[in-house]
């Protein structure tokens, strides 16, 4: 049985991925490079959707890929490349977009979402076409499976569908993919509001914990992280939600079951207990941060690396389109 082929892509809109970015994806991927041929990609285009300045793109999408190589993408067993490297995402999300229907493209979530915080009036085109641009970079290499969050399903299923009428119109041309749904993470809240989830876009930075902070802003948050009443160590989402994220994130780190933390901490108070929290995220911090700006002190390295992804990614690639302008009717050009 032929191995699968799975592909994911993240965005490079901080200049740090925070935990729930680790946790709910990125150390998922690093496992999937076992059973998985395995194609992961910086979603350079994707990002521009919210207007960084060139200088920011530039750097966090070398911040994003030294990330990933840091927490254990290994070249030799994944495809880590930039997606803009790869000239036929844009022009397949053109093609595709000429297959989709503009009810299709209005009912996706996620554009309604942003344009009512924007302003529908202000939001782009390429907010409204995300959603194709994410069909082609899954169609563009074939890809068998998608890890994605129980949110990002319609995504998934908008690409299945156009890749079921692509075929259907023009003869066989896309596998159609199959969600590859990743191992459920405990929600991990934001610090200061444990009623919302940890987000770049909607945190505070107090309530956020960027895998490359500093030791010491990473224990300053823990410390200044809201509780709850009471000084109990137990976990009550409803009563304590304070203290059950803390839990959670502790539990995350170092695999012991919550029950398991509870029982450590009966009868201690807040304080130790926000301690040894502090202690166990600067652990699992520490040696990504480190290996992350060994590579950063080493562009031209960097961008070799990504280099080979990319070439790797262009193959599969130009083989699809190939394929694709054919199955349409272009003239090849002599």
């Amino acid at each position: 049985m032929a191995t699968p082929r799975v592909l994911s892509g993240i965005q490079p809109t901080a200049d740090s991925f925070h935990l729930g970015n680790l946790l709910g994806a990125v150390r998922q991927w690093v496992g999937m490079q076992e059973t998985h041929e395995a194609f992961w990609f910086i979603a350079d285009l994707h990002a521009i959707t919210v207007g960084p300045t060139p200088a920011e793109l530039r750097r966090r999408t070398r911040v994003s890929a030294a990330q990933l190589f840091a927490v254990g993408i290994d070249p030799e067993r994944s495809t880590l490349f930039v997606q803009s490297h790869v000239r036929e995402h844009s022009e397949l999300t053109w093609v595709l977009s000429c297959n989709t229907g503009m009810g299709e493209a209005a009912r996706m979530t996620q554009f309604k979402d942003k344009a009512a915080r924007s302003g529908e009036n202000s939001a782009g085109v390429g907010l409204f076409t995300y959603p194709i641009l994410q069909a082609a970079d899954i169609l563009l290499y074939q890809a068998d499976q998608v890890p994605v969050g129980a949110d990002q399903k319609q995504h998934i299923e908008l690409t299945r569908e156009l890749a079921r009428r692509f075929n259907t119109r023009y003869g066989p041309t896309f596998t159609v993919p199959e969600p590859y749904i990743l191992q459920e993470v405990e929600r991990i809240a934001d610090l200061q509001d444990p009623s919302a989830k940890m987000s770049k876009s909607s945190s505070s930075p107090q309530g956020i914990l960027d895998v490359l902070d500093e030791p010491g802003s990473l224990r300053k948050k823990i410390m200044r992280a809201v509780t709850d009443t009471g000084s109990e160590v137990v976990a009550d989402p409803e009563n304590k939600p304070g203290v059950t994220n803390l839990l959670r994130i502790q539990s995350a780190l170092t695999g012991t079951p919550v029950p398991d933390l509870e029982a450590r901490y009966a009868g201690e108070g807040y304080g130790t207990f926000k301690k040894e929290v502090a202690q166990v995220i600067t652990d699992a911090f520490a040696p990504i941060r480190e290996r992350t700006e060994k590579l950063l002190a080493d562009e031209a390295e960097l961008d070799r690396m990504l280099d080979v992804g990319a070439r790797r990614a262009s193959a599969v690639a130009r083989e699809t389109m190939e394929v694709v302008r054919d199955r349409l009717g272009f003239l090849p050009r002599r």
